[in-house]
């Protein structure tokens, strides 16, 4: 929309540059150009603004297929005004000299042409295609004849319009239709996805099918190293006996030759110490069958003194004082004699 100020009493246009601007005085063409800024009359003044820019026009519309199916078509037509001279002799462009506001409705009318020859065209190709192939196939089949259809319209051309691109979203049939065309679909995803649990549920299966094999070898490998290390221990203890008993004996054999040899030595030092105190013996017994008979009587007394407990006192009478001294003074001449 064109940006129009009111000064002393006359009118300033300033348009964007995506806007065509022509300007009329009394019938005669004075401005013509996009992005024009200029000072006019409204009393004498004939304005229109053409946009110039691409433009994008949404359209849905119905169809029916070969096979009797209510379809909707989504399609979006990209157009722009290449011709403003011709669009604005053809369309009414014109605008208020007080608001800048169109008088008209110039793209509607541009829209309702582009819809109806595009629907035109989008009938055309869906009278002659079955629905399942409309919904394979159809987009873009659909969006070649209308973009030809679109390219040949004899309309376009003379109101200055060019087509720049065609797109189709979508076609989409009913929602019933819709559905029941989504069941075998969805009964093929349901049995696919049947199969991927029943095939995880095999692999799953033989997967603890293979563990419990590698865990059953597992015990049978290690009931085997426990047998070996159960007759290792059995070995290892008879050749610890065996070493044992070997040892046991070699020690005895040492402790009874050492027993023998402290015998035999005892046994010497007891002949020794025999024969030596045989000879003392005798040496004694010679000693004494030389001694004179008081002499052994001396050595008697001694011996029994030696051997009589202890007295504390003794008590002589006369009588024995008597005959002990009768008995010494008989004794002392003999032994001098």
């Amino acid at each position: 929309m064109a940006d129009i100020t009111r000064r002393l009493g006359r009118r300033h246009l300033r348009s964007a540059p995506t806007a065509h601007i022509r300007h009329h005085r009394r019938g005669r063409l004075v401005h013509d150009g996009p992005g024009l800024s200029f000072w006019f009359r409204s009393l004498t003044a004939a304005l229109s603004e053409v946009p110039v820019d691409d433009r994008e026009l949404a359209m849905a519309f119905h169809g029916r297929t070969a096979d009797f199916q209510d379809v909707t078509v989504q399609a979006t037509v990209t157009y722009r005004i290449s011709d403003p001279a011709e669009a604005a002799a053809r369309l009414d462009f014109s605008i208020d000299p007080d608001t800048g506001v169109w008088r008209a409705a110039p793209l509607e009318q541009i829209a309702t042409l582009l819809t109806d020859t595009a629907q035109q065209h989008t009938l055309d190709v869906l009278a002659r295609t079955p629905l399942s192939t409309a919904l394979v196939d159809g987009v873009a089949t659909v969006r070649e004849r209308v973009a030809s259809g679109l390219a040949t319209e004899p309309r376009l051309p003379a109101t200055g319009i060019d087509v720049v691109t065609v797109r189709v979203v979508a076609i989409r049939p009913e929602a019933e239709v819709e559905r029941a065309l989504r069941t075998p679909a969805r009964e093929q995803i349901q049995q696919d996805a049947d199969r991927a649990v029943y095939e995880r549920r095999a692999v799953a299966v033989e997967r603890e099918r293979a563990i419990a094999e590698n865990e059953l070898a597992s015990r049978i490998e290690l009931a085997r190293r426990e047998e070996q290390l159960v007759d290792q221990r059995g070995t290892n203890a008879r050749r610890e006996a065996e070493e044992k008993a070997a040892a046991d004996l070699v020690r005895t054999e040492t402790e009874a030759g050492r027993t023998v040899s402290l015998a035999r030595a005892e046994a010497q030092a007891a002949r020794e110490v025999g024969a030596a105190r045989a000879e003392a013996q005798a040496a004694w017994l010679r000693a004494h069958s030389e001694a004179a008979p008081g002499t052994l009587h001396a050595l008697a007394v001694t011996r029994l003194a030696e051997n009589l407990p202890r007295i504390d006192s003794l008590t002589l009478s006369p009588d024995v004082l008597t005959g002990l001294l009768a008995r010494l003074g008989r004794t002392e001449p003999g032994a001098e004699g």
